[in-house]
């Protein structure tokens, strides 16, 4: 088991930033890959971004060339900068740690909400 604790999130405005982190209660360097998944109401939970554990990482093409994902091994953190942020961004943004082949077999923290208005 780990616990996976979001923090960062808040209201900004349109073209700004913020940085999500996501401190997990052991080691990130044990898992196949580190994620960040936004969901908001009525919607599928979608994944954003995501770093496997030989530092490869993967970005929704939505987000491609705003957000970057990156891990402090060392602090057990993952974080999730975000800048020229859109409305459209706004959404619950959860951290999450695979420890199967799929994100179905993953631990999940309790999210974070991010909210850029127009």
């Amino acid at each position: 088991q780990v616990q996976l604790v979001e923090s960062g999130g808040g209201l900004v405005q349109a073209g700004g930033s913020l940085r999500l982190s996501c401190l997990a209660s052991r080691s990130i360097f044990s898992f196949p890959a580190m994620g960040w998944f936004r969901q908001v109401p009525g919607k599928q939970r979608e994944l954003v971004a995501h770093v496997t554990s030989d530092g490869t990482t993967n970005y929704a093409d939505y987000v491609t060339g705003r957000f970057t994902i990156s891990t402090d091994n060392a602090k057990n953190t993952v974080y999730l900068q975000m800048n020229s942020l859109k409305p459209e961004d706004t959404a619950v943004y959860y951290c999450a740690a695979q420890w199967g082949r799929t994100w179905s077999h993953a631990y999940w923290g309790q999210g974070t909400q991010v909210t850029v208005s127009s």
